[in-house]
């Protein structure tokens, strides 16, 4: 009998938080009609800024098996075609 009491009651403090912890989250709020849903609002447009020109580099690439691969800073910074 004493199993019965102690497990009901454990149970009653389980559902009650886990139903305290859910009805604290926006979405079952507005689920639930506790609160007004949220309109969801939109972010203007951001127009892309204009890049400017690099231009193409003046020296000419390493040949690939070259030392000058290794230790080229050029190499980190730009991309051949």
């Amino acid at each position: 009998m004493l199993n019965f009491v102690l497990g009901t009651v454990a149970g009653g403090l389980i559902a009650c938080v886990l139903t305290i912890a859910a009805a604290r989250q926006p979405e079952v709020q507005a689920r639930l009609g506790l609160v007004p849903a949220a309109v969801p609002t939109t972010l203007a447009a951001v127009t892309k800024p204009s890049e400017p020109d690099c231009g193409r580099r003046t020296e000419p690439a390493p040949k690939v098996g070259s030392q000058d691969m290794l230790f080229n800073r050029q190499r980190f910074w730009s991309v051949a075609p």
